[in-house]
């Protein structure tokens, strides 16, 4: 199977423009073939959450963001699925409010920061203080300009302190989430996840893409990469987070600790 890390990481400093990149592709993998994948990867990562549990000497981090419909909460429910609860932390992120307004934005952000030994899952982060805050001009342009700086050392210091980050656009077309959006209308079981506010965000599509855009030059790093995830069909977004995750945690090289004692020397009577 080619190697999807390789091919949908944003390289630290280039460019990368979203209209060359085809939301619906699947890079040559068939969803039977991504299935089987699929399985064999939420095996393999059961082993591997409680291995990083066990040495709990580092987290791993993972960031997911995409716009309206892009499947976050789909990604985290089917990737997510067959991990322990006890050593996942997940956090969803919405508009700031109470004691969260009277710090600095990358307070409430930091408080939510796995500790060593467990994943976390970030639901939104952020990266909104760069995407809505900039298409909405909730803040001014100067203000919402360095915090492209000041994510990348708030990031780099995480990596230096033990904690692997990961990051996720999910790619969905326009005509992708009008689709989305309607079955959430149609469907009595998903009218609790649509909201007006949806179809006024559409107006700002274009605005978005240029955002991102900027988001992925500017915070693609070394320490902390992007990759952006065709997430049309749902399958190949399942099967191409959980395939980054695994060979990300199998790349930290997890080992158990030592016991405590001899264990040769321990007897029952």
């Amino acid at each position: 199977m080619k190697d999807l890390a390789r091919t949908l990481i944003v390289r630290p400093g280039s460019r990368c423009k979203l209209s060359s990149i085809d939301p619906a592709g699947t890079h040559g993998v068939s969803k039977r073939a991504a299935d089987a994948r699929l399985k064999k990867n939420l095996e393999r990562l059961s082993v591997l959450q409680y291995l990083l549990y066990a040495e709990a000497g580092r987290a791993l981090l993972v960031v997911l963001q995409g716009i309206d419909a892009g499947g976050k909460d789909g990604t985290i429910r089917h990737v997510m699925s067959g991990l322990n609860p006890q050593g996942v932390e997940v956090t969803s992120f919405k508009v700031p409010e109470g004691e969260e307004t009277r710090h600095d934005y990358l307070w409430r952000i930091h408080k939510a920061v796995p500790e060593r030994g467990k994943i976390g899952i970030f639901n939104r982060s952020h990266y909104e203080d760069v995407l809505v805050a900039r298409v909405h001009n909730l803040v001014p342009k100067p203000q919402w300009s360095r915090r492209y700086g000041q994510i990348n050392d708030f990031e780099r210091m995480l990596s230096e302190n033990r904690v692997r980050i990961l990051k996720f656009l999910l790619y969905i077309s326009k005509d992708e989430q009008a689709k989305r959006f309607r079955e959430r209308i149609e469907d009595k079981e998903k009218n609790w996840k649509f909201s007006p506010a949806d179809i006024k965000e559409r107006e700002y599509w274009d605005q978005y893409i240029t955002a991102y855009q900027d988001m992925l030059h500017k915070c693609s790093t070394e320490e902390a990469p992007w990759y952006v995830i065709p997430a049309n069909h749902k399958w190949f977004r399942n099967l191409a987070v959980s395939e980054i995750v695994r060979e990300t945690l199998e790349a930290m090289d997890l080992k158990y600790p030592k016991p405590v004692a001899d264990l040769s020397s321990i007897q029952f009577e």
